[in-house]
């Protein structure tokens, strides 16, 4: 039995996103042009499993031009989508980092026995270190005690 055929309305509503969305995802490549009926576009049942792959792909980080680059590699190079998704590791790695000296950095201040917290040494060595031009994640690595 083939695919039952939706309209733009319906797969929207199914796969939880605006049609608007949908149009455009199409004109990025991210979907196949739909068939037309009476000029209306009809999706196949399957497409609702393309809209969830844009989807994941959005929540794991991957921008819109990396998802078009990635859907495209699925279908015929294993070896370049793979290589793709060990860049995002990279970057999503990178962006751990930093949230996790940030994080250090203001759970210490909330710690932090100073009352102001401009005389913690902690913070005037992150400060230091910041204007040495080295970023948090590196500046909080061996922070002074209080």
């Amino acid at each position: 039995m083939p695919d039952q055929l939706l309209t733009i309305g319906e797969l929207a509503h199914r796969a939880g996103v605006a049609a608007s969305a949908l149009r455009y995802w199409e004109s990025l490549g991210l979907l196949p042009a739909p068939m037309r009926v009476s000029g209306q576009r009809r999706y196949p049942e399957s497409a609702l499993a393309q809209v969830g792959v844009v989807l994941l792909l959005h929540d794991a980080g991957f921008s819109l031009a990396e998802q078009k680059e990635l859907m495209a590699a699925f279908t015929c190079a294993p070896e370049e989508w793979r290589e793709l998704a060990r860049r995002k590791l990279a970057e999503l790695d990178e962006q751990i980092a930093k949230a996790q000296a940030a994080r250090e950095a203001v759970s210490h201040a909330v710690r932090c026995p100073h009352d102001k917290i401009l005389d913690c040494p902690n913070l005037g060595s992150l400060v230091t270190a910041r204007l040495e031009g080295r970023p948090l994640r590196e500046a909080h690595q061996h922070p002074t005690t209080s």
